[in-house]
């Protein structure tokens, strides 16, 4: 989440908790009411709005804590609608993920361009000569006054006002969707257009009124666990530092024990298998049969390219994902086992959904919501602290030091370029990566031109990699550290010398099926091979 955001944070996190604790406590969720109050209590507004209108967006917050679908003020049933949906210990979900809760939002304007009261009324006016549509009036009382209907947003008239009068500016959640998703109700408010959204949070977290929010699978987690199955937490590597810098990697693995997991494991683990199979592919496909590689770990960068670049698509790597990896191998171990990934990612809830990953991975929940479990337990910073893991994780070793480098921008290219250095010496990789959208979108367009034949492209839907996705709570930079340590503290520098897995076979990548993207039968049919001699492996070491 946006730091500064503070209170936008303490809201969802307040929901979190409070549907966590019902879970917890066996409450019923017809008295769903109750967890309002117990979030705003009394007469006076906690956000300087009206305590009553607050209260009606929290009821919805809460719900899509749990699931539910969001209502707009003129379908408000009670709250309790449809709460049995809700009320079970599988993953629940109904489209779309991210969703505006029409009446907390404030109808933003839209790119506007504004005269503010810093204009002296120069008698030079250059915005008014500069503007290519003479949409600037000028008078010796009011300065400039823009036309509205007239001005077209170039921001010439910014860029040449010598008091820096003129401002530009967009509703936050549209101005940070690099896809364009964003658009206007007919009472102005903010409303996504789901041929476009790749669910990437980013209209999330830069709401400053906390107005639009993703679908949770909290109360489903805690209600399988509760319920007695093998639980497997698959932990993404950005995980370090989210709780604060005296709390170690060891330390949240054993907070995650706590919860009631039976195992807690590394995604970095799956990375590892990643890289292996993504450097085998490069090698034996490119440039003799794809002009290009498209590689990455985050699931809207994917979405995005289907959706808007959809020739240049089976260029995309067809290898499964780290989440997917690891949930793989633990199946191959147990294939009765619940996994939930935790990560920094909301849209990684919808690639769990598809229909060659859905039955091995079970649910999916962020390092914000997995913050507000550890609420509802009780759990503090500084109990976290003083938490003394248990002997079986005091020194995590699952992941190389490329794997855990998956968390940030440009490492999974990293991680792959390295392998091929180390086991193709004689093969050049030439790569690039983008992070952000529109960022991704504009080096997809230079590709799709022929601009980057040869050569290995990843990109991050969010800035600084999943290290900046929506479902963290620490900043960038102070977690950005946090991973540089982690990875200097892995036994492992490459996948080929990671203990837990061992190379494949590379007939197991069908070399023919290049030109078909997404052969979703084959991923599972590939990572099946691999993990099934990785897990053979590790059961040998034990």
């Amino acid at each position: 989440m946006k730091q500064v955001y503070s209170d936008v944070i303490a809201m969802r996190r307040d929901a979190f908790r409070e549907i966590a604790r019902l879970a917890y406590e066996d409450g019923d969720l017809h008295e769903l009411r109750r967890a309002i109050f117990n979030m705003l209590p009394g007469e006076i507004p906690v956000y300087g709005t009206d305590i009553f209108r607050e209260r009606a967006i929290a009821g919805e917050r809460l719900r899509l804590a749990l699931g539910l679908s969001v209502r707009d003020a003129g379908n408000l049933k009670p709250l309790d609608e449809d709460i049995d949906l809700a009320d079970v210990s599988h993953r629940v979900y109904e489209a779309p993920l991210v969703n505006v809760i029409p009446f907390a939002c404030q109808a933003c304007p839209t790119k506007t361009v504004k005269v503010t009261d810093n204009c002296r009324a120069c008698i030079g006016h250059p915005c008014k000569n500069v503007c290519p549509k003479n949409a600037i009036e000028w008078n010796s009382t009011d300065g400039a006054v823009i036309n509205d209907t007239l001005c077209i947003r170039c921001g010439r008239c910014i860029d040449f006002c010598p008091y820096h009068a003129i401002i530009k500016f967009d509703r936050p959640c549209a101005e940070n969707c690099g896809v364009n998703a964003i658009g206007s109700d007919d009472l102005g408010r903010a409303k996504i257009d789901y041929s476009k959204c790749v669910s990437c949070g980013r209209c999330i977290t830069e709401c400053p009124f906390g107005a639009i929010s993703d679908k949770s699978q909290i109360y489903q987690l805690i209600r399988s666990i509760k319920a007695g199955d093998h639980h497997v937490a698959i932990v993404a590597p950005s995980f370090v530092g989210q709780f604060g810098p005296k709390v170690s990697p060891e330390q949240i693995f054993e907070a995650i024990y706590q919860l009631g997991f039976t195992e807690v494991m590394e995604v970095g683990l799956g990375a590892d298998l990643t890289t292996m199979q993504e450097a085998e592919e490069f090698v034996h496909l490119v440039p003799e049969k794809r002009p290009f590689m498209g590689t990455s770990c985050c699931n809207s960068w994917s979405l995005m390219i289907h959706n808007m670049f959809p020739d240049i698509a089976p260029y995309v790597s067809e290898t499964a994902t780290p989440m997917i990896e690891t949930a793989y191998y633990i199946k191959q171990g147990n294939p009765d086992a619940k996994v939930t990934f935790i990560g920094p990612c909301i849209s990684k809830k919808l690639e769990a959904l598809r229909h060659y990953v859905k039955d091995y991975v079970d649910f999916v929940i962020t390092f914000e919501e997995l913050g507000g479990i550890l609420s509802a337990k009780g759990f503090t910073l500084e109990g976290m602290a003083e938490l003394q893991p248990r002997e079986s994780i005091q020194n995590i070793q699952q992941a190389s030091k490329t794997a855990r480098g998956y968390a940030t921008g440009g490492g999974v290219a990293l991680a792959v370029a390295e392998l091929i250095k180390e086991k193709w010496p004689e093969v050049e990789v030439n790569y690039e990566g983008a992070e952000g959208l529109a960022n991704c979108v504009k080096l997809m367009k230079l590709a799709k031109a022929g601009k980057k034949d040869g050569m290995l492209l990843e990109g991050m839907a969010c800035e600084g990699g999943c290290l900046g996705g929506p479902g963290t709570l620490t900043a960038l930079n102070v977690t950005r550290r946090a991973l540089q340590k982690f990875q200097s503290e892995s036994a492992f520098d490459s996948p080929t010398n990671n203990q837990l897995i061992t190379e494949f076979d590379p007939e197991c990548i069908s070399l023919e099926k290049e030109g078909k993207h997404a052969e979703e039968d084959h991923r599972v049919e590939v990572a099946a091979m691999v993990n099934k001699i990785a897990y053979e492996k590790r059961k040998q070491q034990e």
